[in-house]
């Protein structure tokens, strides 16, 4: 990766996340914290992959379902189920997933370009495949995955 000319090559932080059987991570950078399911409140007239919400130390965090909002089957949340709160451009917001399996640290040569054949929802969020220890990790940029008009509506 390049910028300004020059060549990027520092390691980033990421978090592995498990939804179904793949996995995905975003940039740690992003996570405020990580904590046990709690069952949501939820709001009429709401996106169908948003939850509820719920109250996290006084203030109300809207939480989604990164399942279905990732295209796939709806989540049955358990207490197996965790919540990744990120901060989302200028909101937090609760991201509901299976399970955190690693805290991973690449270079951008260990990340590689998203396939051709990825949907254009996919191409959006998708910043590139992780191919490590072999596991296949999706590589998900949440800003392009929740546009702010998006997440100032939750």
């Amino acid at each position: 990766m390049t910028y300004a000319g020059k060549n990027i090559m520092h390691g980033r932080e990421l978090i592995a996340f498990r939804i179904a059987d793949q996995e995905f991570c975003v940039n740690v950078m992003s996570v405020r914290e990580i904590r046990g399911w709690t069952p949501a409140t939820p709001m009429p007239h709401a996106p169908s992959y948003l939850l509820g919400m719920i109250n996290l130390r006084g203030a109300v965090l809207p939480i989604v379902d990164m399942s279905q909002r990732l295209g796939m089957k709806p989540a049955e949340p358990t207490v197996r189920h965790v919540i990744i709160v990120a901060q989302v451009g200028p909101k937090v917001v609760g991201l509901l997933v299976d399970s955190v399996s690693d805290i991973l640290t690449v270079t951008d040569e260990n990340i590689q370009p998203t396939p051709d054949i990825a949907n254009e929802a996919e191409k959006g969020y998708a910043r590139g495949i992780l191919a490590m220890e072999g596991r296949m990790i999706c590589l998900i940029e949440l800003d392009s995955l929740f546009p702010h008009t998006e997440s100032e509506a939750a």
